[in-house]
């Protein structure tokens, strides 16, 4: 492809059990003006089973949600703030 421009956003997860809580850190990287940060948490009931690949997986979901929420809200306002109109039929998070 000529005159093709390739683009590389990393994202990076961190995931922290302390006794029934995992926290989980989604960092975008790679995309100006900086990057993006999403958190999510998990809590395991002191009756269930503790199986920490769940907390890991769920908190870990729940931080890339709020991370592709606030990179959708950006596109939203850049592309209203370009178009001068409102975008519809776009869900935002």
């Amino acid at each position: 492809m000529s005159g093709s421009k390739s683009k590389v956003w990393t994202v990076e997860v961190v995931i922290e059990e302390h006794d029934h809580t995992v926290t989980a850190e989604a960092r975008l990287t790679g995309r100006a003006p900086g990057p993006m940060v999403g958190e999510g948490t998990a809590r395991c009931h002191p009756a269930d089973e503790n199986v920490p690949a769940i907390g890991d997986e769920l908190a870990a979901s729940r931080a890339l949600n709020v991370l592709a929420g606030q990179l959708l809200d950006i596109s939203i306002k850049d592309i209203e703030s370009h178009t001068h109109e409102r975008v519809h039929g776009i869900e935002q998070g």
